[in-house]
C-alpha cells in the first residue's frame, strides 16, 4: 500500500511546491497554468500525459482554452503521498 504524507512532508510543501496550494475540503494538490493558446496547452498536456503514464500516476485535469488546472492525489492512501510530490515536480520542469 502507498503511504501517505508525513506531517513534516506535508510542513515542506510551500518550500518545495510553491506554485501549487492544497485544494480546499481535500488532500489533494492544485495548480492552474495559463499558456498563449489552446495548442500550446494542448502541447503541455501531452507532455505531462507521457510523463504520469511512464510514472504509472495520472492526474484529475481539465482545459478550457489556454487554462489547464492539475489535481493530484493518490486514490490508493486517499490523499496525498510522494508520488504526487514527484509528479508534481516533474510537470513544474515543463514550464519557464
Amino acid at each position: 500500500m502507498i503511504a501517505s504524507l508525513s506531517p513534516a512532508e506535508r510542513a515542506t510543501l510551500t518550500d518545495t511546491l510553491p506554485a501549487w496550494s492544497l485544494q480546499p475540503g481535500r488532500d489533494a494538490l492544485v495548480r492552474t497554468f495559463v499558456f498563449a493558446d489552446f495548442v500550446q496547452a494542448f502541447g503541455f498536456m501531452t507532455q505531462v500525459a507521457l510523463l504520469a503514464e511512464k510514472m504509472d500516476h495520472h492526474p484529475e485535469w481539465s482545459n478550457v482554452y489556454n487554462r489547464v488546472e492539475i489535481t493530484l492525489t493518490t486514490h490508493d492512501c486517499n490523499g496525498l503521498s510522494a508520488r504526487d510530490l514527484t509528479l508534481a515536480s516533474a510537470i513544474d520542469r515543463l514550464v519557464p
